[in-house]
């Protein structure tokens, strides 16, 4: 019984010692990300650029993106070029009407890694009428800004949401 208790215990401290190295090892938040310096002039390009997407100001849009943008999602493997965005927001305007858009903005700067840089993060509502109908899709928008240009950027929102709200129904295939 008394071999028992110590091989317990001493388990224990051997899982005890692993945890808490293991968590020295990971860096710390303010090691990674710290407050964007340009944080206002980022804000106002990534509001911009949104707001030139929504009213049809097309131009204004593209030449707040670089030339190597990339913007991913909503899909884990959807992605799109400068040119795509741009040709997809123009036919998007042919078929929605009422477009408006509502946001809150915040930044931060990520010190290293893949994603160093400073990021833009929109938490909005998109809405629209198409076909009819009212369309209020929420998302959330992050977005690299380099230089006063958008370079990447990652979209999340529901595409189930829109497809309901235009009166599509989602059918289950036949066993």
């Amino acid at each position: 019984m008394k071999t028992l208790k110590l091989s317990v215990l001493l388990l224990c401290l051997v899982i005890s010692s692993q945890l808490s190295f293991s968590q020295s090892d990971s860096p710390r938040y303010k090691d990674l990300v710290v407050e964007n310096p340009e944080a206002e002039e980022d804000i106002q390009v990534l509001s911009s650029y949104v707001n030139a997407l929504v009213n049809n100001k097309m131009l204004e849009a593209e030449n707040l993106l670089s030339e190597k943008y990339i913007g991913y999602g909503p899909g884990p493997n959807d992605s799109i070029s400068k040119q795509g965005t741009i040709k997809a927001w123009t036919e998007t305007h042919q078929v929605r009407s009422n477009e408006k858009v509502g946001f809150v903005s915040q930044t931060f700067r990520v010190l290293q890694g893949d994603l160093q840089g400073d990021w833009v993060s929109q938490w909005g509502t998109y809405s629209f009428t198409q076909n009819g109908k009212h369309v209020e899709l929420p998302y959330q928008l992050t977005a690299r800004v380099s230089d006063g240009k958008i370079n990447r950027s990652r979209i999340y929102f529901d595409n189930l949401t829109i497809a309901n709200s235009l009166g599509y129904k989602v059918i289950p295939p036949k066993e």
